[in-house]
């Protein structure tokens, strides 16, 4: 295993509850594949992973809904992610299975805290089910949001991001049968106490804060401005994985204490597909030591798990692991203005699109309409008319006229001139400030492509001005940049990288030492998409 520094990149691991659609790909997983690609394409080490959730409690609720078993419903929705992420391109050194080694490393995380005293024993008041004779939270159940009043499922708004536990929603009722009249009863639980990390977090902060996009900050901002609830680390519930703790007999962990271990697990779980599984113990990777960068791409409405309580868990540890180095949080991504829902049929799967549209077209449009800073929408018109006026016919106009000036000159080499090779490094430099962490946004990096690759264009049709053929040090110099664009689109469209590798136009790489060349070698341009 490399002793090198690298970075962790974390995608908040699916829900197995159905298979990814659009707007599932919008956000998390197009960042983080955009920012992982960059990094491997400038020589740093990565490691990017995901899996899936199992025990989450929308696992439960929509296989009721589908009238059918959780297990049957996130053993046949494991396979069909992984497969719609692979289509997708997106990147990922591994996509973990839900498996003893997953369940074995959630417990090897929650056991020293329990053993170290860090949770508390509470007694609360949960909605119940007399009908099923159950307990109903997280996904089971929704109401209206104590803070801002919209609808709301169990333990978070994902409109307003706050957490709301217990028997807080108001007018409760179950998802599954909202016919069914709910009733209040105690339980005893064991819960993580949040106040009580309240200076550690809010020292983190303090440093992070500036860095983070505006949405993520106003809502951190509010949370700090009230006590900060407890995270239940048990339920009364029948799914999940079994709570080791005698305090709590026939309970299971809460599915949301399971992020840091999950993520610990597919990590690892990386690692050994790369050849490269720890030693040591499965957290290795994750031990403060080994000084590696730990990057999370999470959703809005993952805020406060991600953002505060997992972030406690890490700390609870007690400098044991890495603390996350940047956050990036994107918001809702709708479908033609309206919010994708499953359960109305207002839904695109990513299958179903890829079936009319390329995957560089469809990875350039999601990048472009990236939900950064608010909520987004995806069209299926405005993709076909964004994607044919600023990528695909600036393309084929730029490549046609590579192809006839190329055959007018009839030279196996092209020289290249130092304005050539300096317009190369800012071009490089310019995509960087979109790439890079301190101003990542992959919206800014599409429109760029869109820039650079109309500008081009132009010059390619001014080759042959005075009508004496084309200047084999202009053609030249055109090469090398058209050259630097397509690594630069290399993170984007990966479709085009990788038949232009197979024709000498792109070795994989977009720093700046790939390019200060005197000489290039003209190829004809693949079709993009």
């Amino acid at each position: 295993m490399t002793s090198q520094p690298r970075t962790i990149v974390i995608d908040t691991p699916p829900t197995p509850n159905g298979n990814l659609h659009v707007g599932h790909l919008a956000g998390p997983f197009i960042g983080a594949d955009v920012h992982a690609r960059y990094l491997r394409a400038t020589g740093r080490p990565v490691l990017y992973s995901s899996g899936t959730d199992e025990s989450q409690t929308y696992v439960l609720a929509s296989a009721r809904k589908a009238g059918t078993t959780p297990e049957r419903l996130s053993g046949d929705s494991w396979p069909a992610i992984k497969e719609t992420l692979q289509v997708m391109g997106i990147s990922l050194d591994g996509f973990a299975p839900y498996d003893d080694w997953y369940r074995s490393t959630v417990l090897e995380f929650v056991r020293p805290l329990h053993e170290a005293g860090k949770f508390r024993l509470k007694t609360v008041r949960l909605p119940y089910s007399e009908r099923l004779g159950e307990f109903l939270v997280e996904g089971l159940v929704c109401g209206d949001c104590p803070i801002c009043l919209s609808e709301s499922r169990g333990g978070l708004c994902e409109t307003c991001g706050h957490p709301n536990n217990y028997d807080e929603l108001i007018d409760a009722r179950s998802t599954a049968d909202p016919t069914d009249v709910l009733t209040v009863r105690e339980a005893e639980i064991l819960v993580f106490p949040m106040e009580e990390y309240r200076e550690q977090l809010e020292a983190y902060y303090r440093e992070k804060l500036p860095e983070f996009r505006p949405h993520m900050a106003q809502l951190i901002r509010e949370l700090f401005a009230r006590p900060l609830p407890d995270l239940p680390v048990t339920y009364p519930l029948s799914w999940g994985i079994p709570a080791p703790f005698a305090e709590t007999p026939g309970q299971v962990l809460n599915a949301w204490v399971e992020g840091i271990p999950a993520v610990i697990y597919t990590t690892a779980f990386a690692a050994e597909q790369l050849g490269e599984r720890p030693e040591g113990p499965t957290d290795e990777l994750w031990r403060a030591e080994r000084g590696n960068r730990l990057v999370y791409f999470i959703g809005f409405d993952n805020i406060w798990f991600w953002g505060l309580t997992h972030l406690a868990l890490i700390m609870a540890h007690e400098g044991r692991y890495i603390v996350p180095d940047a956050m990036v949080v994107n918001e809702f991504y709708e479908l033609e203005n309206e919010k994708f829902s499953t359960s109305r049929g207002h839904v695109l799967y990513c299958d179903e699109l890829l079936g009319e549209v390329p995957r560089d077209f469809v990875r350039y449009y999601l990048a472009l309409a990236n939900p950064e800073n608010q909520r987004t929408n995806f069209s299926r018109a405005a993709l076909t008319k964004v994607v044919e006026q600023r990528l695909a016919a600036p393309w084929r106009q730029l490549a046609a006229g590579l192809k006839r000036a190329t055959d007018a000159v009839g030279a196996d080499v092209l020289p290249v001139s130092a304005t050539a090779r300096e317009n190369a490094a800012t071009v490089l430099e310019r995509f960087a400030l979109c790439y890079e962490l301190e101003g990542y946004s992959p919206t800014r990096a599409a429109d760029l492509i869109a820039v650079q690759l109309e500008r081009l264009a132009r010059w390619c049709d001014r080759l042959d001005e005075g009508g004496a053929g084309p200047d084999r040090e202009r053609l030249g110099d055109l090469f090398l940049e058209v050259k630097v664009l397509i690594a630069a689109a290399s993170p984007i469209l990966v479709d085009l990288a990788e038949a232009a590798a197979e024709r000498g136009g792109f070795d994989g790489l977009m720093t700046e030492e790939a390019f200060r060349v005197t000489e290039v070698k003209p190829f004809e341009l693949p079709v993009l998409g």
